[in-house]
């Protein structure tokens, strides 16, 4: 078992894919906005890439261990050390019964994951441990880890220490708060204006601090539109991002308004605002890793070539980026 001592910030049980087939009953899939380094943090300890674990973000939490086990720390460096020595990122090590784990704060990255040999033993809820905070559901009790909580493990895993990820098979974070982020035209492309479009591509989009797990808020220019958008029909709304309900994909970037919002691992389903754009999921680690403050270069790509970048992707989070320290 583990011991919460300190919570962290909005630290959560996810696991991955997270909860998938139930969006049309208003049930996003959540699981972990960098499920690069979740995966790979799993991988190193012998659990399956999508074991249940843990994701804190800007802040990690402070955990006493009850029992000997093996984890792994990735994705964000929260600078973590045990029983007050320093410890390896992307890297499995032992844990003894009563070490205690201090997570810091986030000093490259955003979000850090913890795997623990065998995973969590949370309860499934449709299919998933993963938490869903808005709607109280999955994880424990439906929210972040709290203080004195216990977490239980499962059993019948020694887990594998001693194991790396690969350096090429690595992230790699922004160093200058600046991120390139992939992005695929439509559904509603054709609602903006030519220049709209190339003002999209030009501008260094500011993440907004008013952002988290179901929206990323970003502050730039306005948008320009087409007559489409500007001489409709009247249930679609008056203002020129205003269609009738439709459905959104995951990643849309929803513009509410002049205010373009990714929608992200927790977001909505549905709504009546248009998405001339889509930011493909081979670019979610990125939006996972991002600060708020820090900006966006959209790099508008095929579905084809996404598609291709995030077979390149799975073909990374696999056991063949696993060695021997």
């Amino acid at each position: 078992m583990l011991e919460i001592i300190k919570p962290g910030l909005e630290t959560s049980i996810q696991d991955y894919p997270g909860r998938i087939g139930y969006w049309n009953q208003g049930f996003p899939p959540s699981g972990p906005m960098d499920n690069w380094s979740f995966r790979l943090a799993n991988l190193l300890v012998g659990n399956k890439p999508g074991a249940a674990g843990l994701e804190a973000q800007y802040m990690g939490p402070t955990i006493i261990f009850h029992m000997d086990t093996v984890i792994a720390l990735t994705g964000a460096d929260m600078m973590a050390k045990v029983n007050g020595n320093s410890v390896p990122m992307w890297q499995s090590f032992l844990v003894k019964a009563d070490d205690e784990l201090v997570m810091g704060p986030a000093v490259s990255g955003a979000r850090g994951y913890l795997a623990i040999a065998g995973g969590i033993d949370a309860p499934e809820w449709l299919g998933s441990r993963s938490t869903f905070h808005k709607a109280a559901v999955g994880g424990l009790d439906g929210h972040a880890i709290k203080k004195g909580q216990i977490i239980r493990i499962i059993e019948g895993s020694k887990g594998e220490d001693g194991n790396r990820v690969k350096l090429s098979s690595r992230p790699e974070f922004s160093s200058n708060k600046e991120w390139s982020i992939e992005a695929v035209a439509g559904p509603n492309d054709d609602w903006i204006d030519e220049s709209g479009h190339r003002r999209f591509v030009e501008t260094k989009w500011k993440l907004s601090a008013k952002s988290d797990r179901t929206g990323y808020r970003l502050e730039g220019p306005d948008w320009t539109f087409t007559e489409k958008a500007t001489n409709k029909l009247p249930e679609n709304g008056d203002f020129p991002s205003n269609i009738i309900d439709q459905g959104y994909p995951l990643g849309a970037i929803n513009l509410g308004g002049q205010t373009p919002i990714i929608l992200v691992n927790d977001g909505p389903s549905m709504g009546g605002f248009i998405c001339p754009y889509t930011v493909p999921s081979v670019a979610f680690w990125k939006l996972g890793q991002a600060k708020p403050n820090e900006h966006f270069n959209f790099e508008v790509i095929s579905v084809e070539e996404a598609q291709k970048r995030r077979k390149k992707l799975d073909s990374i989070c696999s056991i063949e980026s696993i060695e021997s320290c």
